[in-house]
């Protein structure tokens, strides 16, 4: 009984152990801030919080993103009960503009050497500053929030809102001699070796200590959903799902009864409102973008020549370019993919509405309009009344003129089952070029 019990004290000790050793969990963010880099960041911190992990560790390589999901970012940042590291790498990395925020936002802020961080001053849509009221508005506001996030975590208050106000960047080592971030490690190892040797003060007020040292750094991968919404979200994909499905609804519109170009142009379109949902967009671009299709179809209809289709072609260009509003040029549809779109969907679109065009300009040639202009032949005298041969079938018919049998007509019209008809040679005789033989 005594030996059981020996043994038993050990086995206890070693369990509890295991089970207090808890993982540093790992989310690398290698791209814009978006809705989707938002997601995955709250996802992460509720399943550290859930698993009671030690820390969440967030490599972070971003020239900027959306101050929306910035904000969200942030927030959950803040209000998370386990500690939340970022640190900026590989080296020639950035956590610019937007990147900053979320930088200094964290419980424990790190960088790689030879990277940098700052040029957080808010910009226009295509970068420039925000002109009057408007701008002293965001840039106060923006201002405020570095100030109060970065003096509760007991960092430089002064340099990093003048990151904000002047734009200003720093270097890993700047940073560090600024006291904008806590550490400069050249690995994670090293860094988390760095960081057991000292306390952290949490968002709250509460001082802790976390043993890093020799974790497990499990990483945290991207859902079917998050990885579908990292593609719709590209703006390049965006524009592409736009236009084609425009395409589609306009080839539905030409031909109706297809049902696919319908179906396929509803789903691209679909798809292209739920990413633009997602994105700061212009409405006005893709007006722009829709007006180009008007411009094509009046290329065709008009015959000019292509001078409306090259003005389609330009608005549709325009369009894509000022699709996304924003300064970040990776956010931004590029000048190649709006040409490699817009030119061949707009020889594609005049082409189809020509051949469209061109079929209802054609004479009807089949059921009764197709009987209009045919040359037959008097089986009765019309008089006016008889029967005729025409297109391999007995008609009743009634002559403008009194016609003899076996005289031939031309049919005028059609009233029913019952044609209209005049003498063959008098059709002839003034306009020669429009009888058609039987």
């Amino acid at each position: 009984m005594r030996l059981r019990s020996f043994l038993l004290v050990p086995t206890l000790v070693l369990c509890w152990s295991a089970l207090s050793r808890a993982d540093v969990l790992k989310v690398v963010v290698d791209d814009t801030i978006q809705a989707a880099t938002a997601e995955r960041i709250e996802r992460a911190i509720d399943r550290a919080t859930a698993d009671k992990d030690a820390a969440v560790l967030i490599e972070l390589n971003t020239p900027g993103g959306a101050g929306d999901a910035m904000q969200q970012i942030m927030q959950k940042i803040i209000a998370s009960p386990v500690p939340v590291i970022i640190y900026i790498t590989p080296s020639g990395g950035r956590a610019a503009s937007a990147g900053f925020f979320i930088l200094e936002s964290a419980d424990i802020a790190a960088m790689a050497p030879g990277t940098n961080t700052g040029a957080a001053h808010p910009v226009g849509p295509f970068g420039g500053d925000i002109p009057g009221v408007m701008g002293d508005k965001v840039l106060n506001d923006v201002s405020a929030l570095m100030r109060s996030v970065v003096s509760k975590r007991g960092r430089n208050v002064e340099v990093a809102e003048s990151a904000v106000r002047q734009s200003k960047s720093f270097t890993d080592s700047e940073a560090l001699s600024e006291k904008l971030i806590d550490y400069v490690a050249p690995n994670e190892q090293d860094l988390l070796r760095q960081i057991s040797a000292h306390p952290i003060k949490r968002f709250n007020g509460d001082t802790t200590t976390l043993n890093l040292v020799g974790q497990k750094e499990p990483v945290m991968g991207e859902t079917l959903k998050e990885r579908i919404l990292a593609v719709l979200m590209e703006p390049d994909v965006a524009f592409v799902l736009l236009a084609i499905g425009a395409l589609a609804l306009y080839a539905e519109f030409n031909h109706p009864g297809a049902v696919w170009p319908g179906t396929v142009g509803i789903v691209f379109i679909l798809l292209a409102i739920f990413a633009m949902h997602l994105l700061p967009i212009r409405f006005a671009a893709v007006v722009l973008i829709f007006a180009s299709f008007v411009l094509f179809a009046l290329d065709a209809k008009f015959g000019t020549h292509g001078a409306l289709a090259v003005g389609g072609i330009a608005t549709l260009v325009i369009g894509a370019l000022l699709l996304i509003d924003t300064p970040i040029p990776e956010m931004r549809v590029h000048l190649a993919t709006a040409l490699a779109v817009a030119i061949p969907l707009g020889v594609i679109t005049v082409f189809l509405m020509s051949v469209a065009l061109r079929a209802r300009r054609n004479k009807v040639v089949t059921g009764m309009e197709g009987l209009v202009g045919q040359i037959g032949t008097a089986r009765t005298t019309l008089a006016p009344a008889g029967k005729v041969f025409v297109h391999g079938a007995i008609w009743d018919a009634v002559a403008s003129a009194d016609v003899p049998i076996g005289e031939r007509v031309v049919v005028e019209g059609v009233d029913g089952l019952q044609l209209r008809v005049m003498p063959a040679r008098s059709k002839e005789g003034s306009n020669p070029e429009k009888a058609i033989l039987a």
